[in-house]
C-alpha cells in the first residue's frame, strides 16, 4: 500500500535551503531528526488568554492534548489566535468573530499542519475556529474547555449571565442590597471554564458534540473534572489517525449532521445565538444552511433539560444526569436524527449515544414526557421582518406567545439607557419594547443587547417580563419573550428602522408572525424621510466589518469568506 504524503512534508521533507529553514529553527527545541520524518504535524490551536476568564486552563487542556498526539506517533505543534473574551471585549466579542476565524483559517493554512485540534470554550471562541477549520478543511477536532462548576449562593445554585440578569433586575427594583449584590459575584464564579448554564458556550460545545467533531462526551464535562483532560488527551490521540486515514472535516460536517445539531439545539432549549454560528459554520463547509431550516427542523422538538435558563439545574447536573448522550439517544429514539453521520472518533452518532443511561431523571427527562413541548427556536415572518426574525420559545412567557401592543421604542442603546429608568416612560405591561441599530452593521457588531432592562416601574410591580423586539442578540444565559435578529436590521433600512412609538405590533408564535400594523401607504412615506446612520466604520478592521457583514439571517458573516478556499500549500517565497 502507498504511504500517503502528508501536508507537511511540503515543509520538513524538503532536502534543499528552504527544507534547512524549517526544520532547523524548529530544532531549537530538542526536536531529533526523526521527529521531522513521515510523522503527522498536528496543529493545537489555542485560545487561552487571561483576558478570556472562561479558557483561563487552556495551557493545561493542551498539554493533554499535545501527550495524546505523542501516544499515537504525531508530532504536536501549539499555536495561538485570537481570544474572544465575552466578558471583557467591547463592544461585543461578536464584531470579532470573524476576524478570529480569520486568524484560525490563516495561521491554518500557512504553516506545516496535517491535522488540528481546537481549543474553545468562550461564546464565540468556538464558532470562530469552526469557520477558520472550515475554510482550510483539513482534519480537524474541536475540544471544549467545559463549564464551571455550579455557582451557590446563600445555599442555593445561581447561574451564570442567568442570575445575572436576575439580581440586577432585583437590584435596581430596590429587592436586594449592593453588598449582597458583591457577594452573589464571588459565588457565582468559583472555578476554571466557561458559562454553566445552557448560555451560548454550553450550547456551542452541545453543538461541537452534535455536530460530530468532538468526541462523545465533549459537552458537558466539567472544566475541572479530570476526565476533561482525558478527552483532550484522547482527541490528541485521534486526531493522528484522522490524518493517517485523511478523514477531513468536510467528512464530518455535512448536512446531515447540521440538521442534527439544530434539533440537539432544540432538546437542550439552547442558545439563539447558535442560529448564526451554524449558518455561518454551514456556509464556510459548502452546505447551505437558512432559517427555513431552524424552523422546519425545530417544529415539534421537544425541550428534554431542565437547564438555567430555561429551568432549575446547571450544566454539573446535566453531566451527572449522562450528559449530552441521553439528549441524542432520546432524539434518536423518535426518529429525528440521522444516525449514520459520521463523528471524529470513527464511528456515527448513533452508534455513540446509543446506550446512554440517564441517571436524573429530574434533569433530563424523556421525549415522552418532556420538560418543555415544542421549544425549537421559531422563526418569525410578516412586514417587520420579511427576511426573518427569531423566538426562542422555552424561555418566553407563554401568555405572551400570541400578543398586539404599542410600540415603545428606543432609536439606539445609548437611547435606552437613557429613559428605561424614568418613572415617567409611558410603558405597562401590555407594551412591546422596540430597540433600533443593535444588529451586525448598526452597533456595530449585534451586540447581546436584545434583552432590554425591564423599567423599574414595572419591576416594583410585579411584572418580569414583556415582549421585547431588536436586531440585536441575545446572551445564551438570557430569557424572556425576546424577539430577536431581526432581518434586514434597522442600520441596512429594514423595516424595523420605520417603527414609531404608538405603532401596534402583533405577534404570533403559532402563526410564525411579526408584523407592525401600520398601511403600506404609511410605510412608503416613513421610508421616504428615512435617513441612514452615519457608518461606525472610519479605518481598519471595523470599516472592513461595517462594508462586508452579512446580515443575521446569512449568519453574520463577511461576504468575501463565506466558502472553501482549500489547504493549498502557499507558494515558496524563496
Amino acid at each position: 500500500m502507498t504511504k500517503r504524503k502528508l501536508r507537511s512534508e511540503a515543509w520538513f521533507a524538503r532536502q534543499d535551503k528552504m527544507g534547512f529553514y524549517y526544520r532547523s529553527w524548529l530544532k531549537n527545541r530538542g526536536f531529533p531528526q526523526d521527529q521531522f520524518e513521515g510523522r503527522p504535524v498536528i496543529g493545537i490551536c489555542n485560545t487561552w488568554s487571561e483576558l478570556t476568564p472562561c479558557n483561563s486552563h487552556f495551557r493545561t487542556i493542551a498539554e493533554h492534548v499535545r501527550f495524546g498526539v505523542l501516544d499515537a506517533g504525531g508530532f504536536p505543534l501549539e499555536f495561538p489566535v485570537m481570544s474572544l473574551g465575552e466578558t471583557m471585549l467591547r463592544p461585543t466579542a461578536m464584531l470579532y468573530r470573524n476576524l478570529a476565524s480569520m486568524d484560525v483559517e490563516e495561521s491554518i493554512r500557512a504553516n506545516p499542519l496535517d491535522g488540528v485540534v481546537l481549543l474553545m470554550g468562550c461564546d464565540k471562541t468556538t464558532p470562530a475556529l469552526l469557520m477558520g477549520a472550515s475554510s482550510v478543511d483539513i482534519p480537524t477536532i474541536g475540544v471544549s474547555g467545559g463549564p464551571m462548576l455550579r455557582g451557590i449562593h446563600c445555599g442555593k445554585p445561581i447561574g451564570s449571565g442567568t442570575n445575572v440578569i436576575s439580581m440586577s433586575e432585583q437590584l435596581r427594583a430596590g429587592q436586594i442590597t449592593l453588598q449582597e449584590f458583591h457577594e452573589a459575584e464571588a459565588d457565582m464564579h468559583r472555578s476554571h471554564g466557561h458559562c454553566m448554564t445552557m448560555g451560548t458556550a454550553s450550547t456551542m460545545a452541545c453543538m461541537v458534540e452534535a455536530l460530530g467533531v468532538g468526541m462523545p462526551g465533549n459537552a458537558a464535562i466539567p472544566a475541572v473534572d479530570a476526565r476533561r483532560n482525558l478527552i483532550a488527551r484522547e482527541a490528541g490521540r485521534r486526531i493522528v489517525e484522522l490524518v493517517q486515514s485523511d478523514t477531513k472535516l468536510s467528512e464530518i460536517l455535512t448536512r446531515e449532521a447540521f440538521e442534527n445539531a439544530i434539533r440537539v439545539n432544540a432538546g437542550i432549549g439552547g442558545s439563539t445565538n447558535a442560529v448564526v454560528h451554524l449558518i455561518a459554520i454551514a456556509r464556510r463547509i459548502g452546505v447551505k444552511l437558512s432559517l427555513d431550516d431552524w424552523d422546519r427542523l425545530g417544529r415539534g422538538v421537544h425541550c428534554l433539560v431542565d437547564i438555567m435558563p430555561s429551568g432549575r439545574y446547571l450544566m454539573e447536573d446535566f453531566f451527572e444526569a449522562g450528559g449530552l448522550p441521553v439528549v441524542i439517544r432520546e432524539l434518536a429514539r423518535h426518529g429525528l436524527l440521522h444516525e449514520n453521520a459520521l463523528t471524529v472518533n470513527g464511528r456515527t452518532i448513533g452508534e455513540n449515544n446509543r446506550d446512554a443511561q440517564c441517571w436524573k431523571p429530574d434533569v433530563v427527562r424523556s421525549f415522552d414526557e418532556p420538560f418543555k413541548h415544542d421549544s425549537g427556536i421559531a422563526v418569525l415572518r410578516g412586514n417587520l421582518a420579511p427576511d426573518g426574525a427569531i423566538i426562542k420559545p422555552s424561555a418566553a412567557s407563554p401568555h405572551l406567545l400570541r400578543h398586539t401592543g404599542r410600540a415603545v421604542v428606543f432609536e439606539s442603546i445609548e437611547d435606552l439607557n437613557a429613559r428605561i429608568n424614568d418613572e415617567a416612560l409611558d410603558i405597562d405591561e401590555s407594551s412591546v419594547m422596540v430597540l433600533k441599530y443593535c444588529g451586525p452593521k448598526g452597533y456595530p457588531g449585534m451586540a447581546e443587547v436584545g434583552n432590554m432592562p425591564l423599567p423599574p416601574k414595572l419591576l416594583k410591580r410585579g411584572i418580569t417580563d414583556i415582549v421585547r423586539i431588536s436586531d440585536a442578540r441575545m446572551s445564551g444565559t438570557a430569557y424572556g419573550t425576546v424577539v430577536l435578529h431581526t432581518a434586514p436590521e434597522s442600520a441596512a433600512g429594514g423595516p424595523l428602522a420605520l417603527v414609531q412609538n404608538g405603532d401596534m405590533i402583533t405577534l404570533d408564535v403559532a402563526e410564525r408572525r411579526l408584523h407592525v400594523n401600520v398601511d403600506d401607504e404609511e410605510l412608503v412615506r416613513r421610508r421616504a424621510a428615512w435617513t441612514p446612520p452615519a457608518s461606525h466604520g472610519e479605518r481598519g478592521y471595523v470599516k472592513l466589518y461595517v462594508d462586508h457583514v452579512l446580515q443575521a439571517n446569512d449568519g453574520a458573516d463577511l461576504d468575501f469568506l463565506v466558502g472553501r478556499s482549500g489547504s493549498a500549500v502557499p507558494r515558496d517565497n524563496h
